[in-house]
């Protein structure tokens, strides 16, 4: 049994996953399936604005899927061929064969789609879970890495914030299902106000069509048998990513991390402390630090023209250098 796995409970298998809602594909982007050893993987894409530009990556957070960089993607989709996944058991991807959600087990679905793609070196942005897991790739497959770009990175705090520890909590056994009881008669918008109300600085930017969007995919979500089951051995695993020390653990992957680094906090983040900045500046020997004091979680979703802007002057520093 792998260190995520909850007792006693098997892993599901892909091939039964149930028939729910279609996920939702915004105007402009594709969905495609990879089947890879192990794995199935959802792979959210824009067309190119034209040929030979250079591959991109993009990594969710928990919870998150492909949808959360729909925001960015175009705005980047004249100098990057852009690709985001969907993690084994978010969005549209089934869960893993093995039933482990830890981070390397995360790290090792990246690498292997990359593998597979060819696609390597790509930039990789990654986004909470999906910044931890990026890190990871980063560190040990230097090869596949053009440049990192890290938004809220889910990476080791000493003191994690007040806010942050209900979703910490998920980790715990019977934790998740006493939750799906306790909420059981919430309705899906009560729901997604509540995830909203965590990872924004300010819900109110949310546009009523996002905001519908958003209770459509919670509800596609709901129904999916292996929903929490996922969540729950994905908040395990970064909590068993937290305690690893030595060669293993984040901060030290971190300081082995040779592509050029782009990192992304916001003042306003409930689940990954703005104290983090500084720290996460001095770990990675080539980075570049974006505070947004009025961001929460998800600065890509927030402000995608501040955060693309910002990739694209990593670039100019590569070009120029």
């Amino acid at each position: 049994m792998s260190s995520t796995e909850l007792p006693g409970v098997r892993a599901v298998n892909a091939a039964v996953a149930p028939k729910v809602a279609a996920v939702r594909v915004a105007e402009g982007e594709e969905l495609r399936s990879v089947a890879l050893p192990g794995l199935t993987l959802t792979v959210r894409a824009r067309p190119p604005a034209r040929t030979g530009l250079a591959p991109a990556l993009y990594v969710h957070g928990l919870g998150g899927s492909s949808q959360n960089w729909s925001s960015l993607m175009p705005l980047l989709e004249d100098v990057l061929d852009g690709e985001a996944l969907d993690l084994p058991g978010f969005g549209d991807s089934p869960p893993p064969d093995d039933g482990n959600y830890s981070v390397t087990a995360h790290a090792r679905a990246v690498i292997r789609f990359l593998d597979a793609a060819g696609r390597g070196p790509v930039h990789l942005i990654g986004n909470s879970l999906g910044g931890a897991v990026s890190t990871r790739v980063a560190a040990v497959r230097p090869d596949l890495v053009r440049t990192l770009t890290l938004v809220s990175p889910a990476l080791p705090e000493i003191r994690v914030q007040r806010s942050a520890v209900p979703t910490a909590m998920l980790a715990l056994p019977g934790v998740a299902s006493l939750f799906g009881r306790l909420t059981k008669d919430w309705s899906a918008e009560q729901r997604t106000k509540g995830v909203l109300a965590l990872c924004y600085g300010d819900p109110s930017r949310v546009s009523d069509e996002a905001l519908r969007n958003a209770v459509e995919e919670m509800e596609r979500r709901i129904q999916l048998p292996y929903f929490w089951d996922a969540m729950t051995r994905s908040a395990r695993g970064i909590v068993d990513a937290y305690t690893l020390g030595g060669q293993h653990g984040l901060w030290r992957q971190a300081e082995r991390v040779l592509a050029p680094t782009l990192l992304v906090y916001g003042g306003r983040d409930q689940l990954v402390s703005y104290r983090m900045a500084r720290k996460a500046a001095a770990a990675f020997r080539d980075s570049r630090l974006l505070t947004l004091p009025d961001a929460g979680h998800v600065a890509m979703m927030e402000y995608p023209e501040t955060v693309a802007q910002a990739f694209r002057e990593l670039l100019n520093d590569i070009d120029r250098s």
